[in-house]
């Protein structure tokens, strides 16, 4: 099974453990940082979406131009724009970039961020309506003809647009989440399903639950499976956890500062959506987990986000992914704090390690044959 790797597409060089130097869209930056990922072994970059951050689209719109081969994820909340608006943006997009996008859905898990752009909606009614939000999308990428919609949440008739995407039938669609409303949506609708790093164990459920609820669905394949992480490695084990400690002391120096960059976007107290609520919980019964994985960058930053970390050395790191890629993970996604640096390191260091891992695995199983690989199973 192929492996893909997943990197940050961020457009100024600002982290939790440093504040950035220039602008918020900080072009030279965000292109050198795109292809940076792109001379070292990474698929694709995500774009992330934030209510007063740069808008996601024209920045990947921009790399796209730019960079032969480097895809792009592209997140995209529902609640800033129509659906038939948005599927036009993306198919142009997916021109752009000759066939190299795929749009990932947010239906927001913070009500106070959701707030910030008008979206007034209660969790439950998020969910139902990136659900719809999706479906018209497709219908859209795919539908030559115009058609009505008349759902909960959107109505609009006789729409047809006359620009497609060049991938057919149409790109990937990503999701992510944690909750059983979240698992019912992307279990349904979702050709990717996006989690962030939790123990083996932990991951292993919530996969199997996604499943469940695409076999609910009706679907006969279920979604693949990314999982996100934080990488922090060094040539030794010594010098990776100390590098370790010294993150997590930068994070939370910044925190006590008040700095805004840090301080806005991870709110103090309990966090409402499910996924932070969870790494939360994982950060109160260990910091350390399995092979590599390590919870104080998540406790430190309120479990916003993608912020538990993977530390030790190139060959640790790898090792830990693999695990994650034999529960059937073949998307992973890695960001450092460093962003530039970290982003050549892992791809110099790490990359290669697991593709070589997989490719041997793989000519292993190909040369067992078929018939050997049905009666182990």
């Amino acid at each position: 099974m192929p492996v893909e790797f997943l990197g940050i597409a961020a457009t100024n060089n600002g982290s939790e453990t440093s504040p950035r130097s220039g602008a918020a869209f900080d072009k030279e930056y965000t292109l050198k940082l795109a292809r940076a990922h792109e001379d070292h072994g990474w698929d694709r970059v995500l774009f992330a979406y934030g209510s007063g951050s740069p808008d996601p689209a024209p920045a990947a719109a921009y790399i796209a131009s730019r960079l032969d081969t480097l895809q792009i994820l592209l997140a995209h909340r529902p609640n800033v724009s129509y659906p038939t608006f948005a599927a036009k943006t993306f198919a142009t997009l997916d021109r752009i970039s000759d066939g190299r996008l795929t749009v990932h859905f947010i239906t927001g898990g913070n009500d106070h961020e959701q707030g910030r752009e008008g979206d007034t909606l209660t969790k439950d009614e998020r969910y139902s309506r990136t659900r719809e939000y999706i479906g018209i999308v497709k219908r859209i990428w795919t539908s030559h003809e115009p058609f009505d919609h008349e759902g909960e949440h959107y109505r609009f008739h006789d729409f047809v647009s006359d620009v497609f995407p060049v991938q057919q039938p149409r790109p990937d669609v990503s999701f992510g989440g944690s909750s059983p409303a979240a698992y019912a949506a992307g279990g349904a609708e979702a050709d990717i399903y996006a989690l962030w790093g939790e123990p083996l164990a932990k991951t292993a459920e919530q996969i199997e639950a996604v499943k469940a609820a695409a076999r609910a669905a009706g679907r006969t394949t279920p979604p693949r499976f990314q999982v996100a992480f934080r990488p922090i490695i060094a040539p030794t084990e010594e010098l990776a956890w100390e590098k370790a400690h010294r993150t997590v002391d930068a994070i939370k120096a910044r925190k006590e500062n008040g700095e805004p960059a840090v301080v806005r976007h991870h709110r103090r107290g309990d966090p409402e959506n499910t996924g932070s609520q969870r790494l939360i919980s994982i950060a109160r019964s260990g910091e350390r987990h399995d092979r590599a994985l390590w919870t104080p960058t998540a406790a430190a930053t309120g479990g916003a986000g993608n912020s538990n970390a993977l530390v030790g050395t190139p060959e640790t790191v790898a090792r830990a992914l693999l695990d994650y890629y034999d529960l059937g993970v073949d998307i992973l996604s890695a960001r450092g704090y460093e962003l530039l640096g970290d982003a050549i390191d892992f791809g110099r260091h790490v990359i290669p390690l697991v593709r070589e891992e997989v490719a041997r695995r793989d000519a292993a199983g190909a040369a067992r044959g078929p018939e050997t690989l049905v009666e182990a199973g």
